[in-house]
């Protein structure tokens, strides 16, 4: 979490989530789907976010900016991160989605949320910062290049792999009938 809120010039303000967010982030999450392709894969909505992130036991935090140019200021990206825990190192950060609409890219708010997620990690003791990229998202990954990120895929040969709620109940009814 943010120790105080961010300013940035041209009147932007980066901050901690707080519950009454979790529409506009769940809004944000929606078009970062479309943009990624992959709209159907959102299976989540504003209450599970709520229950998730604000709850007695947070799962997750998350920072959003505001554009605050108009008078009912507008939430326009979001950095959605969470600790987890390396066998090597120790407590690390994993950044699950850093957006901003497209319309407010390129004005710094992108350098701003990393710088704070950098701090976060930080400031909590972390080990590294870990996150992934689509590899056709090649502005995003020049992007993290040029901020000390190293492509793990290119440089130790590491793949992301996922196994879904379903293939792991198909796979626990398997070894049950064993």
């Amino acid at each position: 979490m943010l120790k105080q809120p961010i300013s940035l010039e041209s009147n932007f303000l980066i901050r901690n989530a707080v519950e009454n967010d979790c529409d506009d982030i769940m809004r944000l999450i929606n078009e970062l789907a479309v943009f990624e392709k992959l709209p159907d894969q959102v299976r989540i909505n504003s209450e599970t976010l709520k229950q998730d992130g604000f709850g007695e036991r947070p799962l997750y935090s998350c920072l959003v900016v505001e554009d605050l140019n108009n008078s009912s200021s507008r939430i326009v990206g979001m950095c959605l991160m969470f600790n987890v825990y390396s066998t090597w190192e120790g407590k690390c950060l994993h950044l699950e989605d850093l957006y901003i609409q497209e319309d407010y890219r390129k004005r710094g708010i992108g350098k701003a949320f990393f710088s704070a997620t950098y701090q976060i990690a930080v400031d909590t003791n972390c080990a590294r910062l870990n996150f992934n990229v689509l590899d056709w998202n090649t502005d995003a990954i020049e992007f993290y290049k040029t901020r000390g990120a190293l492509d793990l895929t290119e440089k130790e040969g590491w793949h992301m792999l996922r196994v879904t709620r379903q293939n792991m109940e198909l796979e626990l009814n398997k070894s049950k009938s064993n």
